[in-house]
């Protein structure tokens, strides 16, 4: 076998604002693992949020080579690695274990000729609603953006919040309302409020019709984000606050729902440990994204019936999506009949140059842009 992999820019139709950054690119590195004449994709993207610059998953990829490339097929790397017993690979971080991770599932289930979905036992193809993300923006602009969505067939939209003044949300919420009277509200401040504005301000979100907020409050006080869950009118969603598999089971019966990013986590096998832990507590999943290609967010969509909530949508953010596969332009991803992850290359998009047969053209590059492709010109990128 062969592990090899490509870094590109990935570019936003616009800009993306959150209560602590605004990100308008990011770099995607592709792992691709080869073996018997076909080939298993992965994606990692670059985050200053979660410490994963693009020098970072290059060289982790450069430190994993020599495991995955000593076995024989992978098959047996799977099965190596599902059992426990395969140093190297869980040590890696947790954005690069799911590109990997991700690849060998596609590579397996293209030799088997079955989606990823059957491997990991489901044996239909899942298809569910995503919510649809509107950043921190005017309310003219996101009651239309909101109305568009709302054509093209989205029946949930998250509304980023935690502006200086609380007030600029409330209006951007009441305005996406109007936009889209029908639809699901799901509120996003990513960590901007106090437990005491919490507390008061939900009530009137709620009023407004948000069915549920994530990450009200900063992480680190799990207790305090526990207390603004007991008291509030909607569910409340626990995101950088839980970003492992501990950190979930430690807020299971706390809080409403967890948000599982695989980016975040370390990959499906993660997600699903997760999602069983979680099982009768009280706690539900909700599976989110970073922004990130149709590559990026296809493992998630094979998990996608394991959800209450699904938020995967971040390759709908994209100017020019490299990837096809996964729907989602009106309102619903889905997973396509084809085997493994079930995504391909867009034919629009040429690659910027082969990839390289050693990968040390990319360590090169790599530790030339690092971090400045994934903040040039925005500032920190935040959780998404």
């Amino acid at each position: 076998m062969k592990l090899r992999w490509h870094t590109t820019t990935l570019e936003l139709a616009e800009p993306l604002r959150i209560s602590r950054s605004v990100m308008a690119r990011r770099d995607a590195v592709w792992a691709a693992v080869e073996h018997g004449g076909l080939t298993g994709w992965g994606e990692a993207v670059s985050s200053d949020y979660l410490g994963l610059p693009t020098d970072r998953i290059v060289r982790n990829l450069t430190a994993v080579r020599p495991v995955v490339e000593r076995f024989p097929d992978p098959e047996t790397l799977w099965d190596e690695y599902t059992a426990g017993a395969l140093p190297g690979l869980p040590e890696l971080p947790a954005g690069v274990l799911a590109a990997v991770e991700a690849a060998l599932l596609d590579l397996v289930g293209k030799r088997a000729g079955r989606p990823v979905h059957q491997l990991l036992g489901t044996p239909t193809a899942p298809a569910a609603a995503t919510t649809r993300t509107i950043g921190i923006v005017a309310p003219v602009p996101a009651a239309a953006q909101a109305a568009r969505l709302a054509v093209s067939g989205f029946t949930a939209l998250k509304v980023k919040a935690g502006s200086p003044d609380p007030g600029e949300d409330l209006a951007r919420v009441e305005a996406v309302r109007t936009g889209a009277p029908e639809a699901g509200l799901l509120l996003d401040p990513n960590g901007a409020w106090t437990e005491r504005q919490a507390l008061d301000l939900l009530p009137r979100f709620a009023a407004l019709g948000v069915t549920a907020v994530e990450q009200p409050i900063a992480p680190g006080r799990p207790d305090a984000l526990a207390r603004v869950a007991k008291e509030s009118p909607v569910p409340v969603i626990a995101d950088e606050d839980a970003v492992s598999y501990e950190d979930a089971v430690a807020l299971a019966g706390l809080v409403h729902g967890v948000n599982v990013k695989l980016a975040k986590c370390g990959g499906v096998r993660a997600a699903l440990r997760i999602h069983d832990a979680l099982h009768g507590s009280g706690t539900e999943l909700m599976l989110g994204c970073l922004t990130a290609s149709s590559l990026g967010i296809a493992p998630a969509v094979h998990l996608a019936d394991r959800a209450r909530w699904v938020d995967l949508d971040g390759h709908l953010l994209l100017a020019d999506d490299p990837w096809t596969g996964i729907g989602g332009t009106d309102g619903t991803v889905r997973v396509a009949d084809r085997a493994g992850l079930g995504v391909r290359r867009a034919q629009r998009e040429d690659v910027r140059k082969d990839m390289a047969q050693d990968g040390r053209q990319d360590v090169r590059r790599g530790a030339r842009q690092d971090v400045r492709q994934d903040v040039r010109g925005t500032g920190p990128e935040g959780a998404r």
